[in-house]
């Protein structure tokens, strides 16, 4: 058995070439060496689904105790002060859980629907009427930033700065191995940001998911500042992200296949084909493409022994094409059978399954059906999108697109 060789295939994910196109890396390595490792890193990785979905279930293992996030800056056991209950293993991260899940029940989150389609509806009748307009900065940006912020109470003006720090904050340069200084800068606005408005509620309470989270008690247990202000960094950095990301990825994927696009848009339009499209943008092409785990003991894989101790990445992006669990994984197909749909694994599982996936899911519906419904066709010039250069998260910052009005 060996616990080290060499590869001649190797996942970097700090490389830009890897964050412009995973897939073929993936691919290789499901068929290969489906435990993976860079020996230069020292890191390993996961990229099969049944070992990915395994792992996200097994406990005492995978810890998140040092984070999701492999950069050395990142990754320790104080990834929780940013990361919350990202960087915990129960039982706090049971605890602490229970208390922020309060904010994300399905009531809670279908409570939210008049005012995700009103927010939608503005964005969508102010990029209608110009015809061309960039998806992202115009519409797929905007409207998770203000979901978000209305939940946590952030005002309207200081919006567009926050989500500019959270930008810089997943940002990674290429060929540096670590959190750039903007991104630790942009980190430290955005904690102190926070900080200024937790003082602000213990002083002055409203009716938002903050002032919510400093009044949560379970057992007599409340959460204390730092516990807050982990959590709402951890909202606009995950929550608006990767919602961005979904409804980027959804309006590129979909116009890169016309017969899918002409599906979707032609005639009097299939709303009722929104939700595989969503679920099928999910699978092809996540916003969560890696995250990292701990090993609390040896880990042992087809022939091959990760070391306790080690940093180990779980592929989502890798375990939504695996050729076992999905047919024809690198075609993107909205008409994709539900129970395929249903084995994805974009937003995690286990302990750690996304508190926010009701809420993204809402947001992606609500958007789209409404672009169905006003628009007969859309069209996104490809070659003109830029992606952002993230370790964890993968997606676009600009997507030009034209649309005709119905």
């Amino acid at each position: 058995m060996s616990v080290l060789q060499s590869s001649p295939t190797v996942l970097d994910p700090y490389d830009y070439g890897f964050q412009d196109d995973p897939y073929p890396t993936y691919a290789w390595l499901r068929e290969h060496e489906p435990l993976h490792h860079n020996a230069e890193l020292d890191l390993w990785a996961l990229t099969r689904h049944e070992d990915i979905a395994d792992a996200l279930r097994t406990e005492g293992t995978y810890s998140n105790s040092y984070g999701v996030a492999i950069e050395k800056s990142a990754w320790g056991p104080s990834a929780y002060k940013v990361m919350s209950i990202l960087g915990m293993d129960p039982p706090r991260q049971k605890r602490l859980r229970s208390l922020v899940s309060r904010g994300f029940t399905p009531r809670r989150v279908h409570d939210l629907l008049p005012r995700v389609q009103e927010l939608t509806d503005r964005y969508l009748a102010e990029c209608l009427e110009r015809g061309s307009f960039d998806w992202i900065a115009d519409f797929a940006g905007k409207l998770p930033m203000d979901v978000i912020s209305e939940m946590m109470g952030v005002p309207e003006e200081d919006r567009a700065e926050v989500r500019r720090q959270a930008d810089i904050v997943v940002h990674r340069e290429d060929g540096v191995y670590d959190v750039p200084p903007a991104g630790a800068e942009a980190s430290l606005w955005l904690v102190s940001y926070y900080m200024d408005m937790v003082a602000e509620r213990r002083r002055k309470p409203t009716d938002d998911l903050t002032s919510a989270l400093i009044e949560a008690e379970i057992d007599g247990e409340r959460l204390n500042d730092d516990d807050v202000i982990a959590f709402l960094f951890l909202m606009v950095v995950a929550g608006n992200e990767t919602t961005t990301k979904l409804l980027g990825h959804a309006a590129f994927h979909l116009t890169r296949h016309p017969d899918q696009h002409d599906l979707v848009f032609g005639g009097a339009g299939r709303t009722d084909l929104v939700a595989p499209w969503v679920e099928e943008t999910l699978r092809y092409d996540t916003s969560s493409q890696l995250l990292a785990r701990y090993l609390l003991r040896d880990v042992e894989l087809h022939g091959r022994v990760a070391p306790q101790g080690s940093k180990l990445l779980l592929c989502l992006g890798s375990a939504n094409r695996d050729e076992s669990v999905f047919s024809r994984p690198t075609d993107f197909d909205i008409t994709r059978d539900d129970d395929e749909l249903a084995k994805i694994l974009s937003f995690g599982g286990g302990r750690h399954f996304c508190l926010g996936a009701n809420l993204a899911r809402l947001e992606a519906r609500v958007a789209l059906t409404a672009l169905v419904q006003r628009a007969r066709s859309i069209e996104v010039d490809h070659d003109a999108c830029r992606r952002v250069h993230s370790v964890n998260v993968r997606g676009f910052a600009a997507a030009p697109m034209t649309v005709v009005a119905r």
